[in-house]
């Protein structure tokens, strides 16, 4: 196994698969793998299932895959600053666990 990679897609090659559960470190939004975060947006994987500490803003960190409904469920403590969650658990999109 390679131990340095070019990018964070090249690091994630052959890893992603639809309905994969993902866990995001970081607090809040320090510390968040956002070039990992990108990649996955960018492969395209859907029907995520994301635990994490909260769900990233409207366009950033987990934000991201939110606003790409890439997301089935989501396992967190915090969502009051992202927007587009409230909207698709409101809605009956997104799943939600409470930790």
């Amino acid at each position: 196994m390679q131990k340095i990679y070019g990018s964070a897609a090249e690091a994630l090659d052959g890893l992603l698969f639809d309905g994969m559960t993902i866990a995001a470190g970081g607090f809040g939004l320090c510390g968040i793998p956002e070039l990992l975060i990108a990649a996955i947006r960018d492969a395209g994987v859907k029907n995520l299932t994301v635990a994490s500490n909260n769900a990233g803003v409207d366009g950033f960190g987990l934000g991201q895959l939110l606003d790409t409904r890439q997301v089935q469920e989501m396992i967190s403590s915090y969502f009051g600053e992202n927007a587009e969650f409230m909207r698709q658990y409101l809605s009956g999109e997104l799943e939600l666990e409470f930790n």
